[in-house]
């Protein structure tokens, strides 16, 4: 039984990693509309994120960026052999952004970013055919950064910035399949860790070829978390000496992979922007996890993830209506990292495709309103998580899963 709790708390940090194993990409309205792609596209100070080396060729002297997104998700899971199925359900996440840059002069920019790019809140009803595993999970991050760009020519820039991180993160879920004290109260154990705290950094590039063509690239450290103290708080344990169950706390260290983004735009015609990037996230090398309990009857833990590396690719499209409107579409593919046997419901992943839109409205020379929508669809899959056991045995849980996200946002621009 205890074997079950890792395998528990090891879906926690999951999700401290990336989401488990997914991240819905919401890092700039603008950049949203259009695929979220942004690596080589100059537009406002959206870049502090996508490429910092782009804010040296901002206009203005001051550029500020802010916006949040509502995100409605939705994940089906159905076992035809056995007749059961279930629906999360999720409430409404709200992730952010908040961008500013200052131009100290002509080859010299600095910027602060703040930014929620890991979040999720997956629930799913009371005791499902998967309450071993997971029932519900609420996780944070708030990634700040400190940026500064330097203009090496008229065609050429670099940037980036150190990375500080700062989150939290509650899992619950029961014990195992049947475990339930006297009243029929299933046992169950709720894992929590705040001010979870990291560092790490970025460094970009980007590079004018000519009026119209621009590259740029970025790249973002590995980092690695550390979740230290954390709870562990058991309940509804039968009292018994087979069932010796104690709040404790726990320590938990884990990699979130580096990534990489190149891309180019180039503009046509005065009116149209084109823009293609490519991401890579270096998933393998997270490989494990392992648990420190500081209960000494609950045994340290190594459990397998084995993920792999994930391409994402992005296209966008950009089109000058007039000078009040400004129109904007775009799509991505979008891969897994997760291999087959490993697919686990606290936060189900497979490949997906994510379609984009969106507006601005110039209210003036200085302020603008930014929209953008996203759909994600993720592709249907029968798969499986194998690494539960029960009474010394491998049960295996498998389904049929079925999930989509759609992700309204507003934000705002403002130059000076």
């Amino acid at each position: 039984m205890k074997k079950l709790l890792f395998l528990g708390l090891f879906g926690l940090m999951a999700a401290v990693t990336y989401a488990g194993g997914y991240r819905v990409s919401l890092q700039g309205q603008r950049s949203l509309a259009m695929g979220h792609t942004g690596v080589a596209v100059v537009n406002n100070a959206e870049l502090a994120f996508f490429n910092p080396a782009g804010l040296v060729y901002l206009e203005n002297k001051i550029n500020v960026a802010a916006g949040a997104s509502a995100v409605f998700s939705n994940v089906k899971y159905q076992n035809s052999e056995f007749g059961i199925s279930s629906e999360t359900e999720s409430a409404v996440g709200t992730p952010f952004y908040a961008y500013g840059s200052y131009r100290v002069n002509d080859w010299l920019t600095l910027g602060l970013a703040a930014y929620t790019p890991y979040g999720s809140s997956v629930e799913w009803p009371t005791d499902w055919a998967g309450s071993h595993l997971v029932n519900n999970i609420d996780l944070q991050a708030i990634y700040i950064q400190a940026l500064a760009a330097v203009k090496i020519s008229d065609k050429l820039s670099v940037g980036g910035g150190p990375i500080y991180v700062n989150g939290s993160v509650n899992f619950n879920r029961n014990l195992n399949r049947t475990l339930s004290d006297i009243e029929g109260n299933r046992s169950n154990v709720t894992v929590d860790a705040s001010s979870v705290s990291a560092f790490g950094w970025s460094a970009s590039a980007m590079y004018n070829a000519t009026e119209d063509l621009r590259f740029g690239i970025n790249y973002r450290s590995e980092i690695i978390v550390e979740a230290e103290g954390g709870d562990a708080d058991f309940e509804n344990i039968p009292n018994s000496p087979l069932t010796p169950f104690q709040d404790t706390q726990f320590n938990a260290s884990l990699p979130m992979p580096a990534e990489l983004s190149v891309g180019l735009s180039y503009e046509l015609l005065d009116k149209w922007l084109f823009a293609f990037d490519y991401n890579m996230t270096y998933w393998n090398v997270y490989e494990s996890l392992d648990l420190d309990f500081a209960n000494a009857q609950i045994p340290d833990s190594e459990n397998p993830r084995n993920y792999k590396n994930s391409s994402t690719y992005r296209f966008g499209l950009q089109y000058l209506a007039n000078e009040t409107v400004t129109l904007r579409v775009g799509y991505y593919f979008d891969e897994s990292p997760v291999q087959s046997g490993y697919f686990a419901p606290e936060t189900p992943r497979n490949d997906a495709h994510g379609f984009t839109g969106g507006l601005s409205l110039h209210v003036s020379d200085r302020f603008s309103i930014d929209a953008a929508f996203l759909y994600n669809r993720y592709e249907e899959v029968d798969e499986s998580y194998n690494y539960y056991t029960e009474n010394g045995e491998t049960v295996p849980f498998e389904g049929t899963y079925k999930t989509s996200a759609f992700i309204p946002g507003l934000g705002v621009t403002y130059k000076l």
